[in-house]
């Protein structure tokens, strides 16, 4: 029967737990946690614990976790003491603990230094054993390492320098990830964290994006982060990346044909009011069958586009920029005129030739069509030509674009 627990703190990395005999009367109390602090536990002499610490080097060389375990015994007489140094522990071993690296991990790290993001490890592992598992997934610079002892003497602008090389932290207890969550936002870092327990919930809601673990993480780191991982896989969170950057591009080609496509629209309708024009270009009846075709482009046609072949080998945008900026805006226009120009050119040419109003007005209106299409294909991809992208149309568009053609031609005979 459990008894009373010691918990892990700041300044011992070691738990311990009291338990009611069965076999008579007194207890037994079991302690395991960081080898030196059972080290220390157990007052063991500098030659023995000399000899302990080559083994937890040895062993943690191998990428194992380890753990110490220690007992001691209470005759249950007295009062329990206050905290375990007060105990007279035996030192029993150390357990080696594998945790394999996902088959996964080594390449969304390398996709994460593709895509301009760092990747910092911070555990409560044997530093050995961090660095062993940084060498297995790819983190560069794995041989600098800072402990947890070293971060509380470290004064707050020297963290902040530091943090700028080093990728690997051991042996850090909860309460420093939020330490260096702040240094790194401290340097203009964007900063994405993740966790799974009660004590990480201060540096999860200070990150930017705090990232929970869905399968083993708490209700408190939950309810703290913005992001919950569903199968706790460090490769979700590249392909969220991922995801993100596609809907991002997706949402920009849209507005800039939206812009484009108004341009035409509002230039051949205000065109007779500004050059005096007796006869008008377009009737209601046109513009809305033109919205017919604008607005399933931009809620379907775009969503459906597959991300550009180098989204995840740009570097993160400022988080300043705006999203549709001035660049796009500038595109946007130029489009948007070329088509007004020759959708007014052809209007104009019609009647010079003879054409009738409506024969003119006929041929403005397929130019326009045409056009509208030709800015859908344009603006499909901003690094592939409308042919390449042609070889691999999305669903929605070959429907958007059949629809659009065969409605044009029944309109027009």
């Amino acid at each position: 029967k459990l008894v009373q627990e010691y918990p892990l703190t700041r300044e011992l990395l070691a738990l311990s737990h009291v338990w009611e005999s069965t076999r008579g009367k007194g207890y037994i109390i079991s302690a395991k946690g960081a080898p030196e602090s059972i080290i220390e536990l157990c007052h063991l002499d500098s030659a023995r614990a000399g000899v302990i610490a080559e083994n937890v080097a040895d062993m943690a060389g191998e990428g194992l976790r380890i753990i110490g375990v220690a007992r001691s015994r209470h005759d249950g007489n007295a009062k329990l003491p206050d905290i375990q140094h007060d105990f007279t522990f035996e030192f029993l071993g150390l357990i080696g603990l594998e945790d394999p690296v996902r088959p996964a991990v080594p390449d969304a790290v390398k996709l994460c230094y593709q895509a301009g993001i760092r990747v910092v490890m911070i555990t409560g592992d044997y530093p050995k054993t961090a660095q062993n598992v940084a060498k297995q997934i790819g983190l560069r610079n794995y041989s600098e390492i800072i402990t947890g002892s070293e971060i509380d003497k470290m004064e707050p602008a020297t963290l902040q320098e530091r943090v700028k090389t080093v990728n690997v932290f051991a042996r850090v207890v909860p309460e420093q990830k939020l330490l260096l969550v702040k240094a790194l936002k401290a340097n203009n870092e964007i900063v994405a964290m993740t966790g799974d327990g009660v004590n990480d919930a201060p540096a999860l809601k200070s990150a930017n994006i705090g990232v929970a673990m869905g399968e083993r993480g708490t209700d408190v780191a939950r309810e703290s982060s913005d992001l919950v991982l569903l199968d706790d896989d460090f490769s979700s969170i590249v392909a969220a990346v991922r995801v993100g950057r596609r809907i991002f591009d997706n949402l920009k080609k849209a507005m800039a044909y939206i812009v484009s496509v108004h341009i035409p629209i509002a230039g051949l309708s205000l065109a007779p009011v500004i050059f005096m024009w007796k006869d008008l270009v377009l009737l209601p009846a046109h513009i809305v069958f033109l919205e017919l075709i604008i607005d399933p482009a931009c809620s379907i046609v775009f969503e459906a586009e597959p991300e550009e072949t180098d989204v995840m080998k740009r570097k993160p945008r400022d988080p300043k920029e705006p999203l549709f900026g001035r660049r796009a805006f500038a595109i946007s226009l130029m489009q948007g005129s070329v088509v007004f120009i020759l959708a007014m050119l052809v209007f104009r040419y019609a009647l010079e030739i003879g054409q009738t109003v409506s024969e003119a007005m006929t041929l403005s209106f397929i130019v326009l069509i045409i056009s509208n299409l030709g800015l859908i294909l344009t603006n499909r991809s901003w690094s592939k030509t409308i042919f390449s992208t042609l070889n691999a149309p999305n669903r929605a568009l070959v429907w958007v674009l059949g629809g659009a053609v065969i409605f044009l031609a029944v309109v027009v005979y």
